[in-house]
């Protein structure tokens, strides 16, 4: 079992029966929608509802059926995965470009559990680009505000056309460097407009689950 599979499987313990129950996005999720789906066979009974259309297909085609953000007032437990993670619990999202309906869905959860293996785990964010996601209207316009206030950033383009988002958006990614300024970034992006998310997550998680050589390695994050 390789060490997103340990956790994308150890995190269904964070899963009781009548739990409304958030599924993320990207590799490492992959293995939850599939520990998720044997335990439905089994007889857990929970409602899911999904950070992407990718994970609805997925889980839809594992016999699950994913209900409407709308159709839910809260959720219970989301697992999703990072693409770096320091200490204090601020991440870096969006290399599947789903992190504005990630960000949408940790926000109206009570608890959510980023789950990762030991590659994800940095000092300081910056070794992974910081991806924003932007209106498609004015983006040209969108981006040279960006590069004005020194942010780098690179419109994301994927076989050869630009990347269009599950909400039709764009996404940019800027090249910030290792140990960039967090709050200085953020403070720099809420006044751009055509801005509509970026993929900081910053102490959003009550756990994580990291995957080592030795297993999976629980953490709690008492400030939340």
């Amino acid at each position: 079992m390789n060490l997103k599979e340990q956790v994308g499987y150890k995190a269904v313990d964070f899963v009781k029966d009548g739990m409304i129950v958030g599924l993320g996005t990207g590799s490492t999720v992959y293995y939850f929608i599939h520990a998720i789906a044997e335990k439905v066979k089994n007889g857990l009974k929970v409602e899911l509802v999904s950070t992407s259309i990718q994970s609805i297909e997925l889980a839809k085609s594992l016999g699950l059926v994913v209900k409407n953000l709308e159709e839910v007032d809260r959720i219970d437990v989301t697992v999703d995965g990072v693409d770096e993670i320091d200490k204090n619990f601020n991440a870096i999202k969006g290399g599947g470009a789903a992190l504005f309906r990630e960000k949408i869905v940790a926000d109206i959860t009570d608890t959510v559990v980023w789950i990762y293996d030991e590659t994800k785990d940095v000092e300081k964010l910056g070794g992974f680009n910081l991806p924003v996601e932007i209106l498609p209207f004015g983006y040209s316009h969108t981006i040279r505000k960006m590069k004005e206030q020194g942010l780098n950033p690179v419109l994301r383009i994927k076989d050869n056309e630009v990347l269009i988002t599950d909400n039709n958006n764009y996404i940019v990614d800027l090249h910030l460097g290792y140990g960039f300024d967090i709050e200085d970034v953020k403070n720099k992006l809420s006044n751009i407009v055509g801005v509509l998310e970026h993929g900081l997550f910053l102490n959003m998680c009550k756990y994580c689950i990291k995957g080592t050589s030795e297993g999976p390695v629980l953490i709690t994050n008492y400030s939340k």
